[in-house]
């Protein structure tokens, strides 16, 4: 068996739930490696329709060990809830193991991204307010909490200290809020460590001792590579790296150890939160696609937002696979694109100089940029019983084939429906 990283190609909300449940069934464990609750992953399986938030999606699987990696944001009450909402319909008890390096999403995380995003009302970038941004500013400003942490009582209030020195100006000086000491925190904190006390162990040791026996391991990203901080559409980003590259970091893995890196891409565009969206539609073109797509239409699976929809953009769809290594695509959502006579596809980008490029610009270029469509042949048809690639409308194997050329990565895997059994797998 191979280390499989799964991630997304563009804004996140790509359908990567349903490829992770869907390849898990042939992995020993799936690894969620950066992010926190910050975002979802929704399951179609015999059990019903899931959000996953904080656990990773191969929690359906009895044989399979779920791993809360070092890089992830933890949020304790969100995992404790997501597990007992699971037994409470029937799921049988998941297997989880929790790294002890990995760090606590805290209450004053939440409170402070919930205080900036009001401080900046109409400048906002557009948060969950789950307390990401203030999380992992103080992980790599050397001030967070590690699971470990909570077992130790001594060290626990001495990290918080340290914490609010800086967090209380803020909070009095700047929000105007109340300040807080340790003492506010500890016992809520001390209770979550006893929580998830069974599941707490050196998952990067385990991992490797899987890997060295040749188990299937799978790494499972949370949103998209123009979400990324470093490589994506700054500021409006998150405060993690979502690319396949830092998979064996947030995991505890060698460099080495991934084999095969699937870019999740959808058959056109979506996303939730701020930020450049070129290919975003308007008015009811826009709200024709939205009310199609996804499984129950494109809304946020933590917000509820309407999510921003587009047309397939290939410029920013060959960046993200490049920039996250791809290895082949799975396509999600081809179903829903068989309304159309007619299907746009963006292949370039007009700059505000009047240049065009293929090229995935800076952001400081992309707020001004228009949209360069090509037309495609529609198929006007369901296609959501067909699970061969041979017996697709000619039409869809050609918009198929249009993806891998712009993407310049073969497609694996095509989505026709939410359901784990409406997938098409080719031999490539």
């Amino acid at each position: 068996m191979t280390v499989t990283a799964i991630v997304g190609a563009n804004w996140g909300d790509e359908g990567k739930g349903k490829m992770t449940d869907v390849l898990a069934a042939k992995s020993s464990y799936v690894v969620r490696y950066q992010g926190g609750s910050n975002a979802g992953h929704t399951i179609i399986n015999e059990y019903g329709k899931f959000g996953l938030h904080m656990l990773p999606s191969g929690v359906f699987y009895p044989h399979v060990t779920n791993v809360i990696g070092t890089g992830t944001a933890l949020d304790v009450n969100v995992l404790v809830s997501e597990r007992e909402a699971l037994l409470a319909r029937g799921v049988p008890e998941p297997k989880l193991a929790i790294s002890d390096r990995a760090q606590v999403v805290l209450p004053i995380h939440r409170l402070l991204d919930e205080l900036e995003e009001e401080r900046l009302g109409a400048r906002s970038f557009g948060s969950t307010k789950q307390g990401i941004a203030p999380f992992y500013a103080d992980k790599y400003a050397k001030l967070g909490v590690q699971v470990a942490d909570l077992y130790d009582e001594e060290r626990l209030r001495r990290r918080l200290q340290q914490m609010l020195e800086a967090k209380n100006v803020l909070l009095t000086h700047l929000y105007g809020h109340q300040s807080l000491t340790p003492e506010d925190l500890m016992p809520a904190l001390l209770e979550q460590g006893e929580k998830i006390r069974p599941f707490v162990c050196d998952t990067a040791q385990m991992l490797n001792e899987a890997y060295r026996k040749g188990e299937g391991i799978l790494l499972e990203g949370q949103l998209g590579a123009l979400r990324d901080p470093d490589h994506g559409i700054y500021p409006f980003s998150t405060s993690s790296s979502t690319l396949a590259g830092f998979a064996p970091v947030g995991a505890g893995l060698p460099p080495y150890a991934i084999s095969q890196v699937v870019a999740v891409v959808k058959a056109y565009s979506s996303c939730v939160g701020a930020g450049p969206f070129v290919t975003e539609l308007a008015g009811q073109e826009a709200e024709e696609l939205r009310r199609r797509g996804g499984d129950a239409g494109e809304y946020g699976v933590l917000t509820g937002r309407p999510r921003r929809v587009g047309w397939f953009d290939a410029v920013a769809t060959r960046y993200g696979c490049m920039i996250q290594g791809a290895t082949e695509i799975a396509l999600t959502n081809l179903d829903v694109l068989g309304y159309l006579d007619q299907i746009p596809v963006c292949i370039g980008y007009q700059l505000a100089d009047g240049t065009v490029t293929d090229q995935f610009p800076v952001s400081a270029k992309l707020d001004e940029a228009k949209p360069v469509l090509q037309h495609h042949k529609g198929w006007n048809c369901d296609i959501t019983g067909i699970r061969s690639f041979e017996e697709l409308p000619e039409a869809a194997k050609r918009y198929i084939e249009i993806i891998e050329v712009t993407a310049r990565v073969k497609v694996k895997y095509v989505s026709v429906g939410p359901k784990r059994d409406q997938l098409i797998t080719r031999n490539l």
